[in-house]
């Protein structure tokens, strides 16, 4: 069973994993089925640096009901995901002694996407709980050339953006959601200002906002464009706006798109997305990388299994 209360989240769930989707409040579920293994990711945004911290975000609480979850169906292993800052917050505290208090042995750590092969530099708490047996996190494949040390003989280096996307063609062909938008005149003109690893500090004041030209501090991967020989930065659900972070195509003048932001996070191009370009979209940048996710899955497995 996989719930979630995006009805085309589902849909796209349905359409890779099977007729087990259900599209609902999770705080509306009162039975969960039986299973070994609940994985899950409680709303991030009230735990986000870019969320508005709102106090006593209602959304910090909907980890209450993914404990539920565990108390009533009792696994054998969970895991569950979430923005690095979860780690430091009185709701994870709560959760971590009600877990052990069930019998879980709890492990957590914040692992960087990148350092598993994904050719993105995207940080997330992992927390995984086991019962009766110690979990571990998955221990890192990839390393920064650019911080090799002994320790990294035995791995691979990052993935660049250029071995994850340089295959497809420069000029969007619309073909499994490698599809571009239609930028204004001015938008174009501001792309073809931004050199390589350059962003909005890089356009002439003629073509910059006004809120641009007065905020002279901070956002410095605002229209920013990214670099071929370097992982991207965290993928999120606008990627498609420049304006919104470093999201500029390192060699053609417009912004990533569907099917490169979908390879970014390592979905294979033989996944299925369904909805519509916004919906695909909200998909992508809110997904856990799929390198990432295999990594986490084979300790799951090593603990089911021994």
């Amino acid at each position: 069973m996989g719930a979630d209360l995006d009805k085309w989240a589902v849909k796209t769930y349905e359409s890779n994993l099977g007729p087990h989707g259900v599209c609902k409040d999770i705080r509306k579920i009162r039975r969960f089925p039986k299973a070994e293994v609940i994985i899950g990711g409680p709303p991030c945004q009230g735990f986000s640096q870019l969320g508005s911290h709102i106090p006593n975000d209602p959304r910090n609480q909907l980890w209450r009901h993914y404990y539920r979850a565990v108390t009533q169906v009792r696994p054998k292993v969970f895991v569950m995901e979430n923005v690095p800052e979860l780690l430091k917050s009185a709701e994870f505290a709560s959760f971590r002694e009600l877990a052990e208090g069930l019998g879980y042995r709890v492990g957590a750590d914040v692992l960087n996407a990148a350092d598993f092969g994904v050719p993105q530099r995207r940080k997330r708490a992992i927390v995984i709980g086991a019962l009766n047996k110690v979990p571990s996190l998955p221990v890192p494949t990839h390393f920064d050339l650019k911080s090799a040390d002994l320790f990294s003989i035995d791995k691979e280096p990052w993935v660049t953006l250029k071995e994850a996307i340089g295959d497809l063609p420069l000029d969007p062909d619309g073909k499994n959601w490698h599809i571009g938008r239609n930028p204004t005149p001015k938008s174009k003109e501001r792309y073809r200002c931004i050199p390589e690893g350059g962003n909005r500090w890089d356009l002439p004041k003629r073509l910059m906002p006004e809120c641009w030209i007065r905020k002279v501090s901070g956002g410095t991967d605002l229209f920013g464009r990214l670099w071929w020989n370097q992982p991207a930065f965290t993928i999120r659900t606008e990627f498609f706006k420049p304006e919104k972070g470093r999201y500029l195509h390192p060699q053609a003048d417009r912004p990533i798109t569907h099917r490169e932001a979908a390879r970014i996070q390592t979905f294979p191009d033989e996944f299925i997305f369904v909805g519509s370009k916004i919906e695909v979209a909200k998909q992508i940048g809110n997904a856990v990388p799929c390198r990432l996710a295999r990594a986490i899955a084979k300790e799951v497995k090593r603990l089911l299994t021994g």
